[in-house]
C-alpha cells in the first residue's frame, strides 16, 4: 500500500497528494515508467489524448502488481474535440487506448476560449461522471472567470484544476479562487521547465538545510502549498527522489525565499493558447 497522503476531492472520491507526469514518453517509454513507479510506491498517474502515450500508460498500469482500485488515472481532452458529442466520443477513445473499465480522472486539456465550446465539453464530462465512467471531472490550464461560467450554466465545479505551477509562477490568486471553491490545484511543469530554479541559492540553502536535493525542495514547496505535483521522469532514481517528500518541512521562510522572484510563465497563457 502507498504511503503518500491523499486529498479528498469537492465530489468525495480522493486523490493521492503526488502523481506521475507523463509527457513526452511514448507508448514504450511509458509503458516501462508507469509500471516500474507504480512499483515503487506512484498511485497518480498522468497523461493526456495529446501526449500519444494512453496505449503505454494503460499497459503499464496493467503490468504493475498494484490493484486497478489503487490507481488514479488521468487523462484529458484535446481542444480538436471541443463540444458535447466529441467529447463523448473522444472519452471513449481514450478509455478504449488506456484498456479500462472507467478513468478516474478526465480533463479538459485547455479552454479555447475563442472556439467557446468548454461549457459543451463540461456538460458531457458531467453524463460521463453520471454514468460512471468516470470517477472525477476537472480542468488545465482555465482560469478563474472560466471556471465561475462552468459554475453559473451547469453548477457543477471541476474537482481539479491543472495548472502550471512552480515558484517563478505560484499562481497565489488562483490557488485562493480553488480554495474558497473546494478546487485541488494541480501543478504541472512543477520544477519550473527549462528555468534555472534548480541552481537558485535560496532552493540550494534549504537543500543543504534538510540534507535533500534542489528537486526535493521545490516538490515539498507545492505539497506546503496544498498543490498537488506530479513531475516526470523517466530514471528510476530521480522519481524515487521526487517522491521522497513526506519526511521534511520547509519553514515559513523557506517556503517563501524559494518563491521571493521575478514571476513569469514558461507555458501558455489560457486566454490565448490554442492547443487542439
Amino acid at each position: 500500500m502507498s504511503s503518500i497522503p491523499t486529498y479528498t476531492l469537492n465530489d468525495g472520491t480522493t486523490i493521492p497528494a503526488f502523481g506521475l507526469g507523463t509527457w513526452p514518453m511514448d507508448d514504450t517509454q511509458a509503458e516501462r515508467e508507469v509500471r516500474d513507479a507504480l512499483e515503487t510506491g506512484y498511485r497518480l498517474v498522468d497523461t493526456a489524448t495529446n501526449y500519444r502515450n494512453e496505449t503505454g500508460v494503460g499497459r503499464g498500469v496493467a503490468a504493475a502488481s498494484v490493484p486497478r482500485e489503487e490507481v488514479v488515472v488521468t487523462t484529458k481532452l484535446p481542444g480538436r474535440h471541443h463540444g458535447y458529442e466529441k467529447t463523448l466520443a473522444s472519452f471513449e477513445e481514450s478509455r478504449a487506448r488506456l484498456g479500462l473499465d472507467y478513468v478516474d480522472l478526465y480533463l479538459i486539456h485547455w479552454p479555447l476560449p475563442r472556439v467557446d465550446r468548454y461549457v459543451d465539453s463540461w456538460k458531457a464530462m458531467i453524463k460521463l461522471r453520471e454514468e460512471g465512467l468516470v470517477r472525477s471531472i476537472g480542468v488545465s490550464n482555465f482560469t478563474a472567470g472560466h471556471i465561475e461560467r462552468l459554475e453559473k450554466e451547469t453548477g457543477v465545479l471541476p474537482s481539479v484544476n491543472q495548472i502550471e505551477l512552480h515558484p517563478f509562477f505560484p499562481q497565489d490568486e488562483l490557488r485562493a479562487f480553488h480554495a474558497g471553491k473546494g478546487i485541488v490545484t494541480e501543478s504541472w511543469s512543477p520544477l519550473g521547465r527549462g528555468t534555472a530554479l534548480l541552481d537558485d541559492p535560496a532552493v540550494a540553502a534549504a537543500a543543504e538545510a534538510h540534507g535533500v536535493t534542489p528537486g526535493q525542495v521545490v516538490l515539498r514547496w507545492h505539497i506546503q502549498l496544498g498543490a498537488l505535483p506530479i513531475p516526470k521522469s523517466a530514471n528510476a532514481e530521480r522519481r524515487r527522489q521526487n517522491l521522497d517528500v513526506f519526511g521534511f518541512e520547509l519553514s515559513p521562510a523557506q517556503v517563501e525565499a524559494i518563491a521571493d522572484r521575478p514571476h513569469r510563465r514558461v507555458g501558455g497563457d489560457p486566454e490565448t493558447h490554442e492547443e487542439f
